[in-house]
């Protein structure tokens, strides 16, 4: 993991650009479908991305999100890291919900600007085990940010991303974009105490840094939030802290120093029902339940 740039976390030394537990991945999901994948991907118009709705946090970064079910007077979702939580690491098989928080957020304009602050009342689900998210509630709503900035949340896609896919990794902490593609995707990615499932893998373009953990990975095509930004192999090493190794389905450890990851989001949507209400026992959620 990339450690989050805040002296309280030095002790783990996850790396915030981009380290943190993988999302689950669909039954029967393949391993690595990377040539598969591509073979199916179109070639869309590619749009520019930029930061409107992307947020900075004290050591990360992270985006202001919506679900495809969510209405304006919700109340806005900012998602991060699971190592990015304030108040530390979950441990593995850790899940938080229902957390109290006042942390706050800079909200960004497409330039990159900061606009505003956002503030959260809640750490609605927060986890390391199979993916890497904290999701916070905020005492505001997506219509009062539109009216009040002028910025729109990041909507977070319900299906599973494809290989090939042209991405931008949005840091709000950097205020800096990384574009790439999806390379494929890791079965299970095993970092020091941590396992995730169906990870994303960059291609080498975005070599994301410190500070980058949590920041929305956008398709380029549809603008839609597909993975948030976790990890990445530092210095060539075997499934250590900040040196993550890719477990394929028959056990075979492979390690690509310098090559980044990203938790995959599109399970999240079906785990949140009316008014933006987590709901783990929903039909579809596959979010570890604590």
């Amino acid at each position: 993991m990339r450690k989050p740039l805040v002296a309280a976390f030095f002790a783990l030394a996850i790396a915030g650009a981009g380290a943190a537990p993988a999302v689950a991945a669909p039954s029967g999901a393949p391993a690595d479908t990377a040539g598969a994948q591509r073979a199916k991907a179109a070639s869309p118009t590619l749009q520019a991305v930029n930061f409107a709705g992307t947020v900075s946090l004290s050591n990360c970064s992270g985006s202001v999100i919506r679900f495809p079910a969510s209405v304006d007077t919700d109340p806005a979702l900012v998602l991060t890291n699971g190592h990015c939580l304030e108040t530390g690491f979950p441990s593995p098989g850790q899940v938080i919900t229902g957390q109290s928080s006042t942390r706050s957020f800079g909200l960004l304009n497409s330039a990159g600007t900061r606009v505003g602050t956002l503030r959260a009342n809640q750490v609605v689900y927060s986890t390391m085990t199979d993916t890497d998210v904290t999701i916070y509630r905020t005492t505001t709503t997506y219509a009062s940010i539109r009216g009040t900035y002028g910025i729109n949340a990041l909507t977070v896609q319900d299906t599973h991303p494809v290989a090939g896919t042209a991405i931008t990794v949005a840091s709000g902490y950097w205020k800096r974009l990384y574009n790439c593609n999806i390379d494929g995707f890791v079965y299970r990615l095993k970092e020091g105490d941590w396992t995730w499932k169906d990870s994303v893998r960059y291609t080498s373009a975005c070599n994301t840094i410190g500070g980058t953990s949590g920041s929305p990975v956008i398709d380029q095509s549809t603008g839609k939030v597909v993975a948030v930004n976790n990890t990445g192999n530092e210095d060539g090493e075997r499934c250590t802290v900040n040196n993550p190794c890719e477990v394929d389905q028959n056990g075979t450890v492979t390690v690509r120093q310098g090559i980044n990851y990203a938790e995959e989001t599109y399970q999240i949507p079906a785990c949140f029902t009316t008014g933006n209400r987590l709901n783990l026992s929903a039909s579809g959620c596959t979010l570890p339940k604590p």
